[in-house]
């Protein structure tokens, strides 16, 4: 599942797709209404007439319901006949559950009946008392999984949602990393040695997605669907839900306030199961066609019926709507699973595991040395192979070794997640950094990186950097791969950037015109935006990864493989050169300015200095056959070299963003920084800017929990035609307004919180220490965050989701960077008072 941004984002460029209105906006704009009393159906008849039984409250209708089934039972067969029409008096209060007894007891028939159940006391106690939180060398995971499995047994087999649950509670009480990690690590280490066959469902489930980001699978719920289902389960009425709504701004905890309301339900919930839940999700992702609404709707109540205490509510809520709060990332579940992994296998396994005591008697650093081996196959494999649903089984069958990157490593038709490339401040900086090493300089056009694959067979897939499948959307780049697939290439994996041309001139235009590309459903006889593929990479050929081999290797294939088709598909320009040519590469960067390209590529095109090979004696790695490792001198630098810095790689690595790639754009060869923040809220504007939104809060993301912190509020740099935009697409009452969220952390109180879903490049002259902004907040300073002195607006990065916006630890970088210029330069730091506006 993407993330609730990513998929407005999306949803905004097909006009044709029908949103989905968020919990948040079902409440706006609903008129109060009083609340229903909740002691009705315990009135006297000469009080009040029979009410309907969709008016009465769950616990009301239960009583109702119970009379009934007590006159069938016990009364004379005269009195059964009594018309129905007749007003049922109330019954006694029933006894808890504890104290009700059997039918049989009461009247001497075995027949079952409806009975209420009281709901506290349903927990699953034995899954709430494990100490997950532990370090993993001290928790013991076998003594609990012998307690757990017969707890289990006891109940149906499968490990229970309650167990997850337990893990979440534990992992949301938390903002040490370390201890997100433990809890994540022995969870994983009961389910891998009790129930290995749930271990798939819960690394789903804790990712908060159901299928990788390639193949998604969206659930389709609305705000409406899950309000509903709270109000039927739980007995709420719309006042109440929106009064529970408006003082906790979060739909898990609006779940957990009513479940723990709710005295009595008409039956003992059956406990819910990890394999249950995920395969409940599912269902109602798959569910299409007539009738698919209704089908969703009864599958969330059942969900909601069969949690067994407020935590499960609340999390089970949590999951529908895609928020899950818990303070794990991705790499966080990847750095889960490998230690997990080096502590505990399935019973049967082959693969050897680390024993506790051996852990417990390393030193810290050959402890965090095993961690950090096991960290990296397990990333490697992952970045090469997103999908939990494979890796998951080689994780179970070989453990974390070398052979889990064989069996589950690059693979045509699923995507490897893109290397990516470091910023640099200008020329002068990306000069600097590779002093004396040969490299490419290459234009950055303004397009979108796309990943191509195609096998023996012809089919083709087209890949975003976000994974996602846009083979749909490129049928013209589809039917383009048999004309540039030169002679002997059989399959490949290659990596370029789609920019959209104008096929009379060649000129480049820019990609907002991309952008106006339909998404789904392309005929290639109707499209009007012509694009052309800019190679840049090869990282497969003919059954082999090239991922090892150098980027100089790796572009000559590339080259000479391929068939160039004019306007259609070419390669990126580039110019090789080294740290001596300065000249040559300003002229560069501007002629690649001058087209409106975003700036240069800089890519390492060896693996070693130059000097380093004049004295090690050895060249430049080159016929190599693909896939074959690089030879150790072409991948390290040599002590013989008298201690010169590390050499760079140029292989590709997936999912790094290292040195041997270096971004120089244009926005960056200016005297300031600029950073991508998140708009999140705002207040009513003063004097000509009433009617709009002024002025705006911003937000840095928090990598680690994928919180959102605010960093400075803006009102400088828009123009009356932006702000009407915005008011206009932020209105009140609109499924973008919000109440207040809990992932948003900030002191004070806007008039209006914004759902986020874009991200505004902003410019800045100064960042400050602030009392004021919780941005950064104990990585500079244990009480002061950063915020910005002058923030002004320069665009929206429609090529942006939020999950790029700039981080805390880069804002955190930069003020560091800023004070150590202050420092060399004599120059007093900024005012943190002027940092607010």
């Amino acid at each position: 599942m993407a993330s609730p941004a990513k998929k407005r984002k999306r949803d905004d460029l097909e006009s044709s797709a029908q949103r989905n209105r968020s919990i948040a906006s079902f409440f706006q704009g609903q008129a109060s209404k009083q609340a229903e009393k909740t002691q009705q159906a315990l009135q006297t008849p000469a009080e009040v007439e029979t009410p309907d039984e969709q008016t009465l409250s769950d616990e009301a209708l239960a009583r109702k319901l119970q009379a009934e089934w007590d006159q069938e039972i016990v009364a004379p067969t005269s009195q059964v006949d009594t018309p129905t029409s007749e007003p049922i008096p109330a019954p006694a209060p029933p006894p808890l559950d504890s104290e009700v007894t059997d039918l049989k007891s009461i009247t001497g028939q075995s027949k079952g009946i409806l009975s209420l159940q009281s709901s506290s006391g349903t927990e699953d106690t034995v899954s709430l008392a494990v100490p997950f939180d532990q370090s993993p060398i001290t928790f013991d995971a076998d003594k609990y999984v012998q307690e757990l499995k017969g707890h289990w047994a006891a109940q149906g087999g499968d490990a229970t949602y309650a167990l997850l649950t337990r893990a979440f509670v534990l992992a949301n009480a938390t903002t040490s990393r370390i201890k997100i990690v433990d809890t994540l690590v022995n969870f994983l280490r009961v389910l891998i040695e009790g129930d290995p066959s749930s271990v798939l469902p819960a690394v789903w489930l804790a990712t908060n997605s159901i299928s990788p980001p390639y193949d998604e699978i969206e659930l389709g719920l609305g705000g409406s669907s899950i309000s509903k289902a709270l109000k039927k389960v739980y007995g709420l009425n719309s006042q109440g839900l929106k009064s529970l709504y408006d003082k906790h701004g979060d739909a898990g905890d609006v779940a957990f306030e009513a479940k723990k309301r709710q005295s009595f339900t008409l039956m003992k919930p059956k406990p819910l199961r990890i394999k249950g839940v995920y395969q409940a999700l599912k269902k109602i992702a798959l569910s299409k066609g007539s009738g698919s609404q209704e089908a969703k709707q009864r599958l969330v109540e059942k969900l909601l019926q069969d949690a067994r205490g407020a935590e499960e509510s609340r999390y089970i809520v949590r999951t529908l709507v895609q928020n899950l709060r818990i303070g794990a990332v991705k790499t966080t579940m990847l750095i889960a699973l490998a230690r997990a992994f080096l502590y505990s296998k399935p019973e049967g396994a082959e693969f050897s595991v680390q024993s506790q005591q051996e852990m417990a008697r390393l030193k810290k650093e050959e402890l965090a040395e095993v961690y950090s081996n096991a960290e990296e196959i397990v990333k490697a494999s992952y970045a090469r192979h997103p999908n939990y649903d494979d890796l998951v089984p080689c994780l179970l069958e070989s453990g974390v070794t070398e052979e889990l990157l064989v069996h589950c490593g690059l693979q045509l038709h699923i995507p490897l997640r893109p290397m990516l490339g470091s910023i640099t401040r200008d020329l002068s900086d990306m000069l600097t950094k590779l002093q004396g090493r040969d490299f490419a300089c290459e234009y950055k056009y303004d397009g979108q990186r796309a990943q191509v694959h195609c096998d023996e067979a012809g089919k083709v897939s087209v890949f975003s950097r976000h994974l996602e499948n846009m083979t749909e959307k490129y049928p013209d780049l589809v039917s383009l791969v048999p004309k540039i697939r030169g002679e002997g290439v059989s399959s490949f994996i290659l990596e370029g950037e789609v920019v959209a041309v104008d096929q009379d001139t060649g000129d480049l235009q820019a990609f907002q015109i991309l952008t106006n590309r339909a998404k789904k459903n392309v005929d290639i006889g109707t499209i009007k935006v012509n694009v052309c593929l800019f190679a840049f990479d090869l990282m497969y050929l003919n059954g082999q990864p090239l991922l090892d081999r150098s980027f100089r290797e790796r572009r000559e294939l590339l080259r000479s493989l391929f068939v160039e088709v004019p306007k259609r598909f070419t390669w990126v320009k580039s110019l090789d050169a080294t740290s001596a040519d300065s000249e040559a590469v300003l002229e560069f960067f501007k002629s690649a300015t001058d087209i409106k390209c975003e700036g240069i590529m800089v890519k390492v095109l060896d693996n070693v200095l130059k000097s380093e090979l004049e004295l090690n004696g050895a060249t430049a790695p080159t016929d190599r056959a693909p896939g074959e490792k690089p030879d150790s001198k072409s991948s390290s630098i040599s002590k013989a070299s008298g201690g010169r810095r590390k050499a760079l790689l140029s292989t590709y690595e997936p999912d790094k963003r290292l040195e041997s790639w270096l971004k120089v754009k244009k926005d960056y060869s200016t005297s300031s920084e600029t950073l991508d923040l998140i708009p999140v809220a705002g207040w009513h504007g003063n004097g000509r800017k009433a009617k709009w939104w002024s002025p705006i809060l911003l937000a840095v993301r928090n990598p680690e929990t994928g919180g959102l912190e605010a960093v400075t509020k803006c009102m400088s740099g828009f123009t009356d035609k932006f702000y009407q935009a915005n008011k206009d697409k932020y209105a009140e009452g609109s499924a973008n307004v919000i109440s207040r969220p809990g992932y948003v952390e900030y002191y004070g109180a806007p008039d209006v919180w914004f759902e986020p879903q874009e991200v505004w490049e902003m410019a800045f002259a100064d960042i400050t220490l602030s009392p004021t902004y919780p941005a950064a907040i104990g990585l500079v300073s244990e009480e002061r965050g950063l915020s910005l002195r002058f923030p002004r607006f320069l665009k929206v990065r429609e090529d942006k989701s939020i999950d790029e916006a700039t981080t805390s630890d880069y804002l955190a970088y930069l003020w560091r960077k800023q004070s150590e210029k202050s420092k060399l330069e004599g120059s007093p730091p900024a005012p943190a008072d002027e940092a607010d506006e």
